[in-house]
């Protein structure tokens, strides 16, 4: 019955309040905050691309490949998965998402993040837990939310996955938009530790994050994760920058 009522009230509100497109503000279907013009403008990853960070590459590689940033460095997860660039529509929508009060563009974002369990690096092991990349009490309380969180969530629900904080970040950082990997590896080292409750021992764990940039943060996160036993550690990002 409550579902009823609540499709209900939803059709009501749609009428009052039609959505519009957060791009070019035309009206939408409902529930949907993107039109499918401005959805055809989200620039898709396609091969050929890294297979540890999912960048994408210009030239005609037909065999898989790893990308100069990876090649020179240990990382510890083995892929990090992105379905979409970091520019345009989808920059957009993570821009306004965190740092301008458009919580409602979270499903649009999840939506696009969902697409990574698709992909055959995903599908190679099971998934036994998604982990959020935590913030930092002080910036948490400063944006009053974090996003991995809120994408982790609803991600976890339209694949029945669990999602288990595991992790903790015990020292603030400063932003890392103007640094580059050096210096974010170095920002960020020691940043993150294990959770108290964390079962991590022989599980295969998928770390969560809006966008992936160098790869600093994920790869240090899942260096503890690694180092206290987990059997995999990969990656999910909506974009890769």
């Amino acid at each position: 019955m409550w579902t009823g009522v609540s499709r209900t009230g939803n059709a009501l509100l749609s009428l009052l309040y039609p959505m519009t497109c957060a791009m070019c503000g035309v009206t939408t279907d409902a529930a949907q905050h993107l039109c499918s013009p401005c959805g055809k403008r989200a620039r898709r990853i396609e091969s050929p691309f890294c297979q540890s960070c999912s960048q994408p590459f210009s030239g005609a590689i037909e065999s898989e490949f790893t990308c100069a940033n990876c090649g020179d460095r240990k990382l510890h997860f083995s892929h990090a998965v992105a379905p979409y660039r970091s520019d345009g529509v989808v920059r957009e929508f993570v821009h306004r998402f965190k740092y301008d009060g458009a919580f409602y563009l979270r499903h649009q974002l999840a939506a696009w993040l969902a697409e990574t369990l698709a992909d055959p690096r995903m599908k190679a092991h099971p998934v036994d837990a998604l982990i959020p990349v935590p913030l930092h009490p002080t910036r948490k309380r400063e944006r009053e939310f974090n996003q991995a969180e809120v994408l982790a969530g609803i991600v976890a629900k339209t694949g029945r996955l669990r999602v288990v904080p595991m992790l903790k970040r015990v020292r603030y950082t400063t932003t890392q938009t103007r640094l580059d990997r050096h210096e974010r590896m170095e920002n960020l080292r020691n940043a993150f530790a294990l959770a108290k409750t964390a079962d991590v021992p022989g599980k295969h764990l998928v770390l969560v994050d809006d966008v992936l940039t160098t790869g600093s943060t994920l790869d240090e996160c899942a260096r503890v994760l690694r180092a206290a036993g987990a059997a995999s550690v990969r990656a999910i990002t909506v974009a890769r920058g």
